[in-house]
Formats: structure tokens, sequence, C-alpha cells
């Protein structure tokens, strides 16, 4: 796993490390299950505080991506794209719900998607 932090970016560093984790794990670099480095051997890498790392993770299991498992270490929960088809599939509904109340048809729904894209 291949991170690495901007010191001049404007991003803070904790931000840089949650979103490079999570792009890994949409990417399917970081597959469900593969465990990550300890907060501190990350920070130790990167010549982070304990702190910033601790909180890039903990934002990454608040959005169910990885798991804390104790002294076990912290792990990949589930493939990003699981999360994101979850996502979409929700959009979708919600999309269909509006578009039968308006009464379109679904080619003006498409057509409405298609230009959205």
């Amino acid at each position: 796993m291949i991170i690495s932090v901007d010191p001049a970016a404007a991003k803070p560093p904790y931000e840089q490390v949650k979103d490079q984790i999570d792009g890994l794990i949409r990417s399917g670099e970081l597959a469900q299950g593969t465990r990550l480095p300890t907060v501190r051997q990350l920070a130790g890498d990167l010549g982070l505080a304990v702190n910033t790392v601790a909180r890039a993770y903990k934002e990454l299991e608040a959005e169910r991506l990885v798991e804390t498992r104790g002294r076990n270490g912290t792990f990949v929960l589930a493939s990003r794209s699981r999360v994101d088809d979850e996502e979409t599939r929700a959009a979708a509904t919600v999309f269909a719900r509006a578009a039968r109340r308006a009464n379109l048809t679904l080619a003006e729904a498409t057509e409405i998607l298609h230009r959205s894209w």
C-alpha cells in the first residue's frame, strides 16, 4: 500500500490519508479482509502524528469501509464497489419514484438520466 502526504496541500493530512485508502479500496487494490498497517506504523512511515492516522482510520470506519478488531488490527470491511452499488441502487429507486410521480415514461426518465450523465 503506497500512500503519500503533501504537507503543502490544501487538504489536511488525515483527509489525504483517508482519501487515498478509500481510493485503494474503490479500485480493488485493497480487497475485503486486507489488514491495514497499524496506526503507529503508518504514522511513522508518513512522518505524521499517530492521532492524524487514527482520525483517518476512524472516518473510514464511520463510512463502514474498514473495521478495527482491537489488538488484531484494522481490516478492509467491504469492497467500495459494493458500497457504491448500494448507494446507486438507493438513488435509482428515489429517482424512479419521482419520475413515476411526475408521470414520466421510462424513455423520458432515461433521457433525463442520460443528459445528467
